[in-house]
């Protein structure tokens, strides 16, 4: 064999070798990248999968607490609307009250006020105060009729205050005092009245 000749068969084995390699190479290449893809593409599906829970955890909650602001402001609304109406219906109680003082039916009712509260002090020397219209009609002698009847002294106040009606009574040395007012008394009832009222607008509710 000639030297040309075997250094053609060695080439060609080496070729061989190295194409036999570059083959082996290419295909281990196209496994592994194979592999990557599937690998990346199980990832992926679940980085997505996983993004889309949190996304629809994260959708909920925030649903649950739009869902939960609007529940706390419709309560919150519907008690300022409820608060509004029993404020109304006072105020309409109280448009009466202002009605009623200036009738004649009212100064037989504030003499018996008088009358009863007095009698509930017990003393002796009272004093009793009204506001300035009724002053301009309740007189002495009226209070003197009642200081008979109940055994005591009763005077009329040279000092007026505002008031709607109603008086107050006190002792001659102001160690003992009622306030009988309609106001007052439309303050102490208030807390109790505003239940019933509130009843009334709000049973059907129920």
């Amino acid at each position: 064999m000639s030297i040309k000749v075997g250094l053609s068969a060695i080439a060609n084995e080496v070729l061989g070798d190295v194409q036999k390699e570059a083959e082996e190479i290419i295909v281990s290449a196209e496994n592994q990248a194979k592999e990557t893809l599937k690998v990346g593409k199980e990832q992926a599906v679940q980085n997505y999968q996983t993004l889309m829970n949190q996304a629809t955890t994260k959708a909920e909650g925030e649903r649950r607490k739009i869902a939960s602001v609007t529940e706390v402001e419709m309560r919150n609304r519907l008690l300022q609307t409820k608060e509004g109406l029993v404020d109304t219906a006072f105020d309409k109680a109280l448009a009466k009250l202002k009605d009623f003082v200036a009738t004649e039916e009212y100064r037989g009712y504030l003499l018996e006020l008088i009358k009863e509260v007095a009698g509930r002090i017990g003393q002796k020397n009272l004093v009793v105060k009204v506001n300035a219209k009724d002053k301009g009609w309740l007189t002495q002698d009226m209070l003197n009729r009642l200081s008979k009847k109940l055994h005591c002294e009763i005077k009329l106040s040279e000092q007026t205050e505002d008031f709607i009606g109603g008086c107050k009574i006190e002792t001659a040395d102001s160690k003992i005092a009622y306030d009988s007012t309609i106001d007052n008394r439309l303050k102490e009832l208030k807390p109790t009245l505003r239940v019933d009222v509130a009843k009334i607008l709000f049973e059907k509710e129920a």
